[in-house]
């Protein structure tokens, strides 16, 4: 976090890279598939042997489909948000799963954080509010983890509002 910030030269107060939660990594989603395929196909068969052959195309289709539903939910993986936070700049870039880019600049000393909680939830949106406008940050995140990235944001504002910046190393 005391790193220098390469094109202003100022000090980088706080930075965080937010990514998409995935449970179920490349190896596990080989595991499902052949598993769910290996069931799908067997209970085809039975159907198929007792005259039923149309169901066993169905199963071949729900084997199908879920495999069309964890390509899409993976390539959505690819999106991230970028916050860093320096004395004069609060950046905020998000990219989205195919790669646009959309950034904002705003000033840390009159940047707003608000936290929208539900109460039996906990955090459920975290906005940055300046001249009258919102953007949402953390939306990747859950409960917890928006809390704990809004202290650690909430903290890293605090000192570029005060001027009390770390040493850089």
């Amino acid at each position: 976090m005391a790193a220098d910030n390469a094109d202003t030269l100022e000090p980088t107060i706080f930075s965080a890279v937010i990514t998409p939660h995935r449970s179920l990594k490349q190896a596990g989603f080989l595991v499902l598939m052949i598993a769910f395929g290996g069931i799908s196909f067997v209970a085809g068969m039975v159907f198929l042997m007792l005259g039923a052959w149309p169901v066993f195309g169905f199963f071949g289709l729900d084997v199908l489909l879920l495999y069309w539903a964890f390509r899409i939910n993976y390539r959505d993986g690819g999106a991230y948000e970028e916050v860093t936070v320096t004395p004069s700049a609060l950046t905020v870039r998000k990219v989205n799963p195919r790669g646009r880019v959309r950034e904002w600049v705003l000033n840390p000393l009159w940047v707003k954080l608000e936290r929208i909680e539900i109460e039996d939830f906990g955090i459920n949106r975290l906005l940055l509010i300046s001249r009258g406008k919102q953007l949402i940050v953390g939306s990747f995140l859950g409960p917890h983890e928006k809390a704990t990235f809004a202290n650690a944001l909430g903290r890293a504002l605090g000192e570029a509002r005060r001027g009390v910046y770390p040493p850089a190393s």
